[in-house]
């Protein structure tokens, strides 16, 4: 089966439709699956349920979609940089469900394992678990969290192959890894299309068995959320000035 396309847009041909369940992997702007983001928005679909751990930024990433209104709901860990989210959120215009950054990880993990709910002791007490089964379990409360399976899944690797097998790389392996398995359809963009065999079969993350569609986008700009350097001039911070080792 043929899986290599020749861009996002032929990628994704035939797959969207409004009112569908989208995860989008990545971590912050690091690993996000930005060309196949736009080529979401260049589609014009809308009423999409995103699975991410965040939105983005105002202009970019998921940012680009809740511009254009596309986006009907989120579910997510942390959305604190998106001042567009934010004001669609307080003005009732979005459905957000928020998830503690580890039950959401934990969510789609279990969708794609094809468990359909766990319990955990995470947001027992608190709002997470209103209106959700709470059960004890050896003298603890635990809330039941349903597992999370999404009509397609958009991940970026660093490296895949022909095949649909992927590596990524460093914080890139936040979410876009189990989001890969989650879905009845991957696809996914990669900086560095191989052929099969050239990637050793120890460091493959997803096994390409559960990508159906990919494209070679090349190196990808490294974007910084929030950049925080030091002024120059300023003396050596105090963890590297010296004293004992730790």
């Amino acid at each position: 089966m043929k899986k290599v396309y020749t861009d996002a847009a032929a990628a994704l041909a035939g797959l969207l439709h409004d009112d569908m369940m989208v995860m989008c992997g990545g971590f912050g702007l690091c690993g996000i699956p930005d060309e196949l983001i736009e080529a979401v928005r260049l589609s014009g679909v809308k009423g999409l349920t995103v699975v991410s751990n965040n939105a983005g930024i105002d202009g970019v990433g998921l940012g680009k979609l809740l511009d254009t209104r596309q986006v009907a709901k989120m579910i997510s860990s942390y959305v604190g940089e998106n001042k567009e989210f934010a004001r669609q959120y307080l003005g009732g215009e979005l459905e957000i469900e928020f998830n503690p950054q580890g039950t959401l990880a934990e969510r789609i993990r279990a969708g794609g394992a094809g468990i359909p709910a766990f319990f955990t002791k995470t947001g027992v007490g608190t709002k997470v678990a209103e209106g959700k089964e709470v059960r004890e379990f050896d003298g603890e409360q635990y809330v039941m969290e349903r597992g999370l399976f999404a009509d397609l899944a958009l991940v970026h690797a660093h490296t895949g192959d022909t095949e649909g097998n992927l590596r990524y790389r460093m914080t890139a392996r936040n979410f876009n890894p189990m989001m890969a398995t989650a879905a009845k359809m991957t696809v996914a963009q990669v900086e560095h299309l191989v052929k099969p065999g050239e990637i050793d079969p120890d460091t493959i993350h997803t096994p390409g068995i559960f990508v159906k569609r990919i494209i070679d986008v090349g190196q990808r700009d490294k974007r910084i959320e929030q950049r925080t350097t030091r002024k120059r001039g300023d003396s050596t911070p105090a963890a590297a000035a010296g004293g004992g080792t730790h």
